[in-house]
């Protein structure tokens, strides 16, 4: 078993950049903590630190282990709230993982039947998606939304169910959105400005091949990754943009956006992704049971 104590030491002595400003940190002896560096050392088999000037700097070994040690201890200092919070009974966490490239209207919109929950502290983070599937398997997340299936893979141990197929409508500002242009949808796409998600975003394909199958060539104004940044652009009046029709609802609360027209054929999916810890996390289950037929 690796020692957790003589890793907590050799973390603190990397941060502090020397022996000297850990040892005044810990308030322990500098030899003591030198010994037990160098017995996690021993343990790994390579030396994590070398001299450098007036104090110490990481090896490339040193560099990974610190980079887990980072992880190990930055976890462990929430863990006491984390622990208070569950014994009392009082919270209800739920971090998520957003892909970035799903929309967040409807990402939003999937959240929002479990708001209400008395005392819920929602946590979310946004990353690329094998990213937030590491995070789903070591328990840092509880569910990921995501445009895709998790990839079969035993030792993540990930299940993947599909929440969402939703049609893709169109809006723009009411500048640019006129009964001529929703009577020759979609064709008025070649003389609007459009705007359009990243290639981050699954969508992004399936639009791209839907202007083609249609000899549409947009002028494209603007790429976001944000489908919420998005529509604050199009609300401004930068141009005419292509969103979930669950997402839609929230597009509607957004005063200037008029309705397009709807791509037929495309449609948006997203998926939510459990670890089987989350299988059983309350929270989770209402977010899915709500969707499912």
């Amino acid at each position: 078993m690796l020692n957790y104590r003589h890793l907590h030491y050799f973390w603190v002595v990397a941060k502090e950049g020397g022996f000297a400003r850990a040892a005044e940190r810990l308030d322990m002896a500098v030899q003591t903590i030198s010994a037990q560096v160098r017995e996690l050392e021993k343990a790994l088999g390579h030396q994590l630190l070398k001299p450098s000037g007036r104090g110490v700097a990481l090896t490339e070994a040193g560099q990974a282990a610190f980079s887990r040690a980072e992880e190990i201890f930055q976890l462990g200092q929430v863990i006491p709230d984390e622990v208070r919070e569950a014994g009392s009974g009082k919270v209800a966490r739920l971090a998520v993982g957003l892909s970035d490239g799903i929309s967040k209207l409807a990402a939003h919109a999937l959240l929002e039947p479990v708001l209400n929950t008395p005392n819920l502290r929602l946590i979310c983070h946004e990353g690329e998606f094998e990213q937030l599937l590491g995070e789903l398997a070591l328990h840092h997340l509880d569910l990921v939304l995501a445009g895709q299936a998790a990839p079969r893979n035993p030792n993540l141990r990930l299940t993947s169910e599909r929440l969402v197929d939703s049609t893709v409508e169109w809006y723009g500002p009411a500048g640019l959105v006129g009964k001529t242009e929703r009577d020759h949808f979609p064709q008025c796409l070649n003389g609007l400005p459009v705007l359009l998600p990243t290639w981050h975003s699954p969508l992004r394909t399936t639009l791209d091949h839907w202007f083609d199958t249609h000899g549409l060539r947009p002028r494209i104004v603007g790429e976001f990754e944000d489908s919420a940044l998005l529509a604050v652009f199009a609300a401004r009046g930068l141009g005419v943009f292509p969103v979930s029709q669950m997402g839609a609802g929230d597009v509607s609360l957004m005063r200037g956006l008029r309705f397009l027209g709807c791509s037929e054929g495309v449609k948006e999916e997203i998926y939510a992704i459990r670890s089987r810890r989350g299988q059983q996390h309350p929270v989770v289950a209402q977010v899915v049971d709500v969707r499912r037929p």
